[in-house]
């Protein structure tokens, strides 16, 4: 007989698993990606029967899901059937007691199994408790290091894992005291994303492109995630972690190994996340000088845009007044292989920009033009891939055309492919992806401990310089703009301009 799987939601009040998990688990179970036997188990301090978690659970299942059209009873997949397999556990995360009677509640649910259940635990908790969760489950026996024909155990931990390099060390320590790295996946909701994926195939599986993917024929590379909202509610969060920690850390830099990876030997775990870490080991380190001279940092400030008045980040709730937390970064990296060498790297991540987007955009060098000088044309616009990640997700390639008329004008033109009009079926949500991915073992979209280590090296190099400037005077930007001037300054100094967007 096959072990039954509990998947174990450590924080189950929380934002995340009523808007995220819950639909993503609902979801899998709609599309049959996983078993009837799979059970899932809220953990949280709150009072509540298992009937009061379900119908709480049902509510966000209709605002969030996007199978939450088929969520009635009559329906093809009825919340009703898919809650019978919900529980609730009262519990305090630092309570051994508590995990003692998770344990005996975990082997009183149904299908009665005469051995071990496999047990996936996701900590939806703020990063505060991670330890002590993963303390309180070694010491309780809910881990089970080998993995055998009676289960295994695997845990999910969410961003931010750690604040810095050293913090990120003790957490790995911490979890490799009680699961073995290949129980061990810690997520990074971009991974889950259709495009992202779709970087490694569109570059590998076309035959035009990756002879062009190299410093022979790619000029410089522009990273932009750009988000018009402010911090909204996590004010708190934000004044300790800032944009460089949440943003490039995890997101950006997944990104940039993705798009500058050696190909992999097989399209395997171990394989792709050794390329990559190979280009986070790559990266020019910084020194002081070079922080100052590539890196930019900055805050919003208030402007009313069509009529709404939008308060600057000083003044959002749970703000220092006299915050020097970013909320925006631009900065250059230089990757020193043989395939990038000479080829730096543009990223450009902040709050409250002009409109939400996330795109990858590859500049090809110059084609020689003293062909077209002699007919009147003295400039040419170079070719950009632009990958696309959200919103709109797609791919567009520019290039040059003639322009109709009686002389020689070139004029760039787009070739735009869009997931919505090639493909018909519904793009999965990220954590759909990557929740089937980890109950089937499959950890290729999950961070490695080295190459977590590897990102907060970078990462902490910056924030020790920022942090040696006593009361630095950060430069600001509109709400609603593409941030400061000092980011145009940046590229410019370089001979090169920000993509208009």
């Amino acid at each position: 007989m096959s072990s039954p799987t509990h998947i174990v939601i450590f924080g189950a009040s929380g934002d995340l698993t009523k808007r995220k998990l819950l639909p993503a688990l609902y979801a899998l179970s709609c599309e049959t990606l996983i078993a009837d036997d799979v059970v899932i188990v809220g953990f949280a301090r709150k009072e509540k029967s298992h009937e009061q978690f379900r119908t709480e659970l049902g509510e966000a299942i209709k605002q969030h899901s996007r199978f939450k059209d088929k969520a009635e009873e009559s329906g093809k997949c009825p919340w009703k059937t898919f809650a019978e397999r919900v529980y609730y556990h009262k519990g305090d995360f630092a309570n051994a007691e508590d995990y003692a009677s998770l344990l005996k509640f975990l082997d009183s649910l149904p299908p009665k199994n005469t051995g071990p259940s496999n047990r996936l635990f996701y900590l939806a908790t703020p990063p505060s408790v991670f330890s002590v969760i993963i303390q309180r489950l070694g010491g309780a026996g809910l881990v089970t290091k080998e993995a055998n024909d009676d289960g295994w155990t695997r845990i999910i931990v969410e961003k931010p894992f750690g604040s810095d390099l050293e913090t990120a060390r003790i957490l790995n320590e911490q979890i490799a005291a009680v699961f073995q790295e290949d129980q061990i996946y810690r997520i990074d909701h971009y991974l889950g994303k259709e495009t992202v994926q779709n970087i490694l195939v569109f570059r590998m599986s076309n035959g035009i492109f990756e002879p062009l993917w190299n410093n022979h024929y790619i000029d410089h590379v522009q990273i932009t995630v750009a988000e018009p909202l402010g911090v909204e509610e996590r004010g708190s969060y934000f004044e300790e972690a800032g944009i460089l920690r949440d943003m490039i850390q995890s997101h950006v830099l997944q990104l940039l190994t993705l798009i500058a990876m050696e190909p992999p030997v097989a399209f395997e775990a171990n394989a792709i996340r050794d390329e990559k870490v190979k280009v986070l080991h790559a990266i020019r380190p910084y020194s002081q000088t070079d922080v100052t001279d590539h890196v930019v940092r900055a805050q919003y400030v208030a402007k009313n845009i069509d009529g709404n008045a939008m308060v600057g980040y000083r003044q959002e709730p749970e703000v220092n007044p006299k915050s020097t937390t970013e909320t925006f970064v631009a900065m250059r990296l230089d990757i020193d292989n043989w395939r990038w060498a000479g080829v730096p790297f543009y990223l450009r991540v902040g709050k409250r920009l002009a409109k939400r987007l996330t795109e990858v955009a590859i500049y090809f060098k110059h084609a020689p033009y003293a062909l077209f000088r002699s007919a009147g044309c003295y400039t040419l616009e170079p070719n950009v891939l632009a990958l696309r990640i959200q919103p709109n997700e797609g791919i567009s390639l520019g290039f040059g055309s003639k322009a109709p008329g009686t002389t020689i004008r070139i004029d760039p033109v787009q070739m735009d492919f869009l997931y919505e009009t090639s493909f018909q079926d519904a793009q999965p949500e990220a954590y759909e992806r990557l929740l089937s991915d980890c109950l089937t073992g499959d950890s290729t979209l999950f961070a490695r401990r080295d190459e977590i280590e590897h990102a907060w090296d970078l990462v902490t190099r910056i924030l020790h310089v920022w942090n040696g400037i006593p009361r630095p005077q950060l430069p600001e930007y509109q709400s609603g703009s593409w941030g400061p001037d000092e980011s145009d300054d940046l590229i410019r100094k370089d001979l090169r301009k920000w993509r208009k967007l």
